[in-house]
């Protein structure tokens, strides 16, 4: 039996699905499944949303794509950066459609699709309007296109770029980013080159920027129910995914004064009772949560971590005389009870994103994914 788990929704991954579908339509939904489908495990999460509606799928590297694959997933899958030189064989096998942005991977997949002779290679080509990551300049897009369009193996189907600050709704670069990629639209309409799919819009830029919806929206976080900035809370309604949970292993008394875990650095206030739960950080419960004052569930009750987390184990306060025993279920992430610890929760005591909380769930917990 699993000394941790977490419980995934597949039911709140299609009912988020379902609200992202009817926010944005008539375009279309694609769901971002890379790194595991943020944590949560790509090919069960695949599957329910395209169960849901959405059309389309996207990954960041080459072996993701292959997963989906291998795991029966047949719906489109957009491969969301060029893949390396040697990888081109495994991304044409797996039938992506790939994401190019230089001349030279352009020449070497139009040059492999011609050599495996099989149905011309789908393109979505990258523009980078802001985000300074990868993509072609947008001064530079004609001329690709145009490398593209003189392989007769390769379909140019699609032209995208992506947000840097969509998740900030009052700054002013998303719309300069909207700008930039409206004129390469412009630039390739006026050459006679057909954009038959446009796309730039992530959850943040679905949800509050209505103009960058365009044919297709890529939705990653807010999949999961998480909002992609807490500003954007409530602005549709999203079903909390995970649920990160374990037993209490072990439950001592600890005498007024003494120091718990490395370092010493928590010293209990009074004579109390601390409960030891067998997870870590090498389980993605980062260690310093616990000097930040994070809290726990026991009994549909929150209790404070005590020291710091260590790698295969979190301490728990849980007062003078508690009951709580062995056994008991201990919730760090989702509900229990009335309570409930968002990812958001941990996010803004580490000051960071609520992406890398769910992403740094380790392999050692087991997924249980759940539908009715």
């Amino acid at each position: 039996m699993a000394r941790a788990w977490a419980d995934v929704s597949l039911d709140a991954v299609a009912a988020n699905v379902a609200a992202l579908r009817e926010l944005v339509a008539p375009a279309e939904v694609c769901v971002v499944v890379k790194a595991d489908g943020y944590g949560h495990g790509a090919v069960p999460v695949a599957r329910a949303a395209v169960e849901a509606g959405a059309t389309w799928l996207a990954v960041a590297q080459v072996q993701e794509a292959t997963a989906l694959r291998t795991g029966g997933i047949v719906a489109p899958v957009l491969l969301l950066s060029e893949p390396r030189p040697d990888e081109v064989d495994q991304t044409l096998a797996a039938g992506v459609a790939v994401t190019l942005y230089s001349p030279e991977l352009i020449g070497l997949v139009g040059r492999a699709a011609v050599a495996r002779r099989s149905l011309p290679v789908s393109v979505h080509l990258g523009v980078d309007t802001g985000m300074r990551r990868v993509g072609a300049a947008p001064a530079d897009v004609v001329r690709l296109a145009r490398l593209v369009q003189a392989h007769p193996d390769l379909s140019l189907d699609a032209v995208w770029t992506h947000f840097a600050v969509a998740d900030e709704p009052d700054r002013p670069e998303t719309a300069a980013q909207l700008e930039r990629y409206e004129w390469c639209l412009a630039a390739l309409h006026d050459e006679g080159i057909a954009v038959p799919l446009c796309h730039a819009a992530n959850s943040a830029a679905a949800i509050a920027h209505p103009a960058s919806r365009y044919d297709l929206v890529r939705c990653g976080i807010a999949v999961y129910g998480i909002p992609p900035a807490p500003s954007l809370a409530g602005a549709v309604p999203l079903a909390p995914v995970v649920r990160l949970a374990t037993e209490v292993s072990f439950v001592k008394t600890v005498a007024a004064g003494e120091g718990i875990s490395y370092g010493h650095r928590f010293h209990a206030a009074h004579d109390t009772v601390v409960a030891t739960l067998p997870i870590g950080y090498a389980d993605g419960v980062f260690r310093r949560l616990g000097e930040l004052g994070q809290e726990v569930l026991i009994g549909g009750r929150r209790y404070p971590m005590a020291g710091v987390v260590t790698m295969d184990q979190v301490m728990v306060d849980v007062g003078p005389g508690s009951d709580v025993r062995a056994g008991d279920e201990a919730v760090l992430l989702g509900a229990q009870g009335d309570e409930r610890i968002a990812p958001d929760e941990w996010a803004a005591r580490l000051d960071t994103v609520a992406y890398e909380v769910v992403c740094a769930i380790g392999a050692r917990v087991e997924r249980r994914h759940l539908s009715s």
